[in-house]
């Protein structure tokens, strides 16, 4: 009986067992496969069935041999061919075996549902397929450097084609649309460090070879009314 979690209160387990339906409890009387019959059917047990033969692993009767031949569901225990003892009133009475105590050695295959079944166990079971690993990508061996040589004269002609292009086309655009093409503003070129630090020490050279300015004296203007008063 699968469940998501295991009992473990023992009320709970044995509340199972008692009202466990007969498909679970045939389940629950399953034996231990012999080593001979695991390698050929690859399971490790199987639901006891009348007519299996077995051997008890543990118990009074530890080493017999026999066929079942009932089987108990209500109680979970086997009767095995054989397997008897005496009461006090000398009659003789099968003794009941657990499962867990059985070892199956040889199985009854008259059942065409029970083959089927170790059928399907022998199958091969699909393993979950691991995902493709990328394949690394190999290292492009770069082309040798080709040296060029350098045209300077085809350049030039080419670029000066361009220019001529390039005005006869603004010529056309401005006829079409009535209007004089737009003058292209020259910029002035940026200069550079070293041209502003021989600039900048040039003006200095220039500045020291002149003489200086000598500063005259302004004289003051006499006011009007000075000028009157020093008269009368």
């Amino acid at each position: 009986m699968q469940r998501a979690k295991p009992l473990t209160k023992p009320t709970k387990q044995r509340k199972m067992l008692y009202q466990a339906p007969a498909h679970v409890r045939h389940r629950l009387l399953a034996a231990h496969l012999s080593p001979g019959l695991r390698a050929t059917h690859i399971a490790k047990s199987f639901p006891v069935r009348n007519g299996d033969t077995i051997r008890v692993m543990r118990g009074d009767h530890k080493g017999f041999e026999g066929k079942i031949s009932r089987i108990d569901l209500k109680k979970y225990r086997i009767y095995v061919e054989g397997l008897t003892r005496e009461k006090v009133d000398g009659t003789t009475v099968f003794v009941p075996v657990h499962p867990s105590k059985l070892m199956i050695t040889k199985l009854n295959l008259d059942d065409k549902w029970r083959k089927r079944i170790l059928e399907r166990k022998l199958k091969p079971q699909k393993k979950p397929e691991k995902a493709l690993k990328k394949p690394k990508a190999e290292p492009v061996e770069k082309p040798p450097e080709t040296v060029e040589l350098k045209q300077p004269a085809v350049e030039e002609k080419g670029v000066e084609e361009k220019g001529v292009e390039e005005k006869g086309v603004e010529e056309k655009a401005a006829a079409a649309t009535g209007r004089r093409p737009k003058k292209k503003v020259s910029q002035p070129r940026k200069k550079t460090k070293a041209a502003a630090e021989e600039t900048g020490a040039q003006g200095a050279e220039i500045k020291l070879e002149k003489e200086p300015k000598v500063q005259k004296k302004r004289t003051k203007r006499k006011s009007a009314k000075k000028t009157e008063e020093g008269e009368g």
